[in-house]
């Protein structure tokens, strides 16, 4: 199995706004005054700016449009509704927001196929969303492939009974925890996981502070340092600057790439950035418009596909 992979689904907005349904537990937004095309110009710039950014390491980005009728204005963050694996199984996921249920698209899956990648198989888990039970992709799971293990912070959007379900199947053991931000003076669970901590072949950038309960969070560096990871420690207001939305990925001649937005990168320590740069380089661009709309950075927008190639 590999923890890294060359290959990123990418879907680039067309009509990108705040999204009023996320707003209500994602505290990572704000909101921009301005025109939707203004706006939506903004944020496509940032968006090509990224994958050329990636495309010039030698990164295969497969780049799919969003549709404007369907009225989806998180698209741009593909990672939450599915998820490639490299035995071909491609999984769907229950999304919270009922306005972002229509992010999910077979052409999208077809649009894979036709870039050379195989799917096997598609574990569907929607349905839950009749039972308004969520698990939003790797948004809530953060996967380490290779140890066969499931990081994840329970929330509105994560679920633990579907998360055992989703390690059942897929042959994870969770490693559970709550993860927790300062809202008005109050502690509220974090959205996604993957806000707040970031798995690499090496080491781990992780908000420790979010653990709250002195157990889980002995009981998560355990996990991290039996497997050998190198353990990266951000503060919350790091984690607010989107230092823990990062994701490591394969470029060309096996190199790899720490990829975080230029707000994150801004925000590390020379400590932070030196520990990092033992292990890859960092790669980073401006994603200012997405991050305080969308309420998310630039691991929430990269959709990584360890499908295998289909057979010429």
């Amino acid at each position: 199995m590999k923890q890294i992979t060359d290959s990123i689904l990418m879907i680039r907005p067309v009509a990108f706004r705040m999204n009023e349904e996320t707003a209500v537990n994602n505290y990572f937004q704000k909101n921009i005054d301005g025109a939707v095309d203004e706006i939506t110009q903004k944020a496509q710039q940032e968006f090509d700016d990224f994958v050329s950014k990636l495309r010039k390491v030698g990164v295969n980005v497969v780049v799919v449009d969003d549709i404007a009728e369907n009225n989806t204005p998180d698209s741009i963050f593909p990672n939450n509704w599915v998820s490639f694996h490299e035995n071909g199984d491609v999984a769907l996921y229950p999304m919270f927001a009922e306005n972002r249920r229509r992010e999910r698209r077979e052409d999208i899956l077809q649009r894979l196929e036709e870039e050379g990648f195989k799917i096997n198989n598609i574990v569907d888990y929607t349905a839950a969303e009749e039972e308004d039970v969520f698990l939003e992709g790797t948004g809530s799971l953060l996967l380490d492939r290779v140890n066969e293990k499931a990081y994840c912070a329970i929330s509105a959007r994560a679920d633990e009974s579907l998360l055992i379900e989703f390690c059942e199947d897929f042959e994870y053991t969770p490693v559970v925890f709550d993860a927790n931000q300062t809202v008005n003076g109050e502690r509220k669970a974090i959205y996604h996981t993957n806000v707040m901590m970031c798995l690499a072949e090496e080491f781990a950038v992780i908000c420790l502070d979010t653990i709250d309960d002195k157990k889980q969070r002995k009981a998560v560096i355990s996990s991290l340092k039996e497997d050998g990871k190198e353990i990266i420690s951000i503060s919350e207001e790091q984690m607010h600057q989107f230092a823990g939305n990062m994701l490591q990925v394969q470029g060309a001649f096996n190199k790899k790439y720490l990829v975080m937005s230029e707000r994150a990168h801004q925000s590390l320590t020379a400590d932070q950035v030196a520990k990092i740069e033992k292990h890859c380089e960092i790669l980073s661009s401006s994603l200012q418009t997405i991050e305080t709309l969308g309420g998310g950075s630039a691991r929430c927008m990269l959709a990584e596909v360890f499908l295998p190639k289909a057979e010429k």
